[in-house]
């Protein structure tokens, strides 16, 4: 399924196989718009596929995130200043799982601490403007990590995506790519 997809910010060291991507992430790469130190970052590695319509993608992430700002995970493009990542992410001394949501400006969103965890599985699903993230610990059981919006757009691009503001050199794994129609599912559906 990566062969649908093309880089923004392509890393120096990648490779990318019928069901697996690997990168090597590059020093000082980063997703974060006007945030509260004034960073302005659109340096990481995102491996995009277009799409032009709703959709579910989902995707599994090995990364051994140790450093402030680290981040592995899944990412939902419009511009560089609509966006969506979701994922693993080193924040507060710790492994977490985080989405940041840039709509002009980025937040950041805590879900929870990971500990020694280095991999879990990702779905975001978009329709109608709307945004589900959902992650999985064992690929079975998706808990919801957050309900947001983008703007309408004629097309959006999703895809793998990561960083190291702080070092470069992780290692990261994502495998189980796909890309589909999006599932019509209730919020309180796990599955």
């Amino acid at each position: 399924m990566f062969d649908i997809c093309h880089w923004t910010n392509e890393p120096e060291t990648w490779l990318a196989e019928a069901d697996r991507l690997r990168v090597i992430t590059d020093r000082h790469s980063d997703f974060w718009r006007h945030t509260h130190d004034g960073a302005e970052r659109h340096s990481g590695h995102f491996f995009g596929a277009r799409v032009t319509s709703g959709f579910t993608a989902q995707v599994r992430v090995v990364a051994r995130c140790k450093n402030q700002g680290d981040h592995a995970g899944l990412m939902v493009h419009l511009d560089g200043q609509h966006w969506l990542r979701a994922g693993i992410g080193y924040f507060d001394e710790t492994p977490q799982l985080l989405s940041v949501l840039t709509l002009g400006r980025s937040d950041l969103a805590l879900g929870m601490p990971l500990g020694e965890r280095e991999d879990l599985w990702l779905r975001i699903t978009l329709t109608q403007g709307t945004l589900r993230v959902q992650v999985s610990l064992d690929g079975q059981r998706w808990p919801l990590l957050r309900l947001a919006s983008l703007p309408a757009a004629a097309e959006y691009r999703v895809g793998p995506v990561c960083g190291t503001p702080e070092r470069g050199g992780m290692e990261v794994a994502f495998s189980d790519f796909s890309l589909q129609p999006p599932q019509q599912r209730g919020l309180a559906d796990l599955s």
